[in-house]
């Protein structure tokens, strides 16, 4: 049985919004912990911290809302890159969500980065996942 986190981790956040909870939690591994930290840099989630019981660690996310209504900020996250089907691009084919309104969340050679910074060095790699 493969484990895909990085889907895991996208469908957690996705179920949150919609009982609009305000946190989740979600089991920690390096790439769930680089991803949270995009999307905190990016302001889709207000604050990302790390839970320990037994010896399991969870990472936990508190999403962000705006308004009365508690519209969430993340509208939607798509999973590109699967475990049966993995999808790369090179640096000048890396694809823009809503015409540069999302970010889209790539693994390269450097770590787990977002669309404009891979632009900016100029590499390319998997695309794990849109957000927008």
């Amino acid at each position: 049985m493969v484990n895909d986190t990085v889907a895991n981790m996208i469908t957690s956040i996705r179920n949150a919004n919609v009982i609009e909870a305000t946190t989740v939690r979600i089991p920690a591994t390096n790439t769930t912990k680089d991803v949270g930290k995009i999307l905190l840099q990016e302001g889709f989630i207000t604050n990302l911290r790390e839970h320990k019981e037994n010896t399991r660690s969870f990472l936990i996310l508190t999403l962000k809302y705006r308004g009365r209504k508690k519209k969430p900020y993340i509208t939607n996250l798509k999973r590109i890159s699967k475990p049966g089907l993995r999808i790369y691009s090179n640096h000048r084919e890396i694809p823009k969500v809503l015409g540069g309104m999302g970010i889209v969340i790539l693994s390269t050679s450097s770590g787990i980065v977002t669309d404009r910074e891979a632009r900016q060095k100029q590499i390319g790699g998997e695309i794990l996942c849109y957000v927008w």
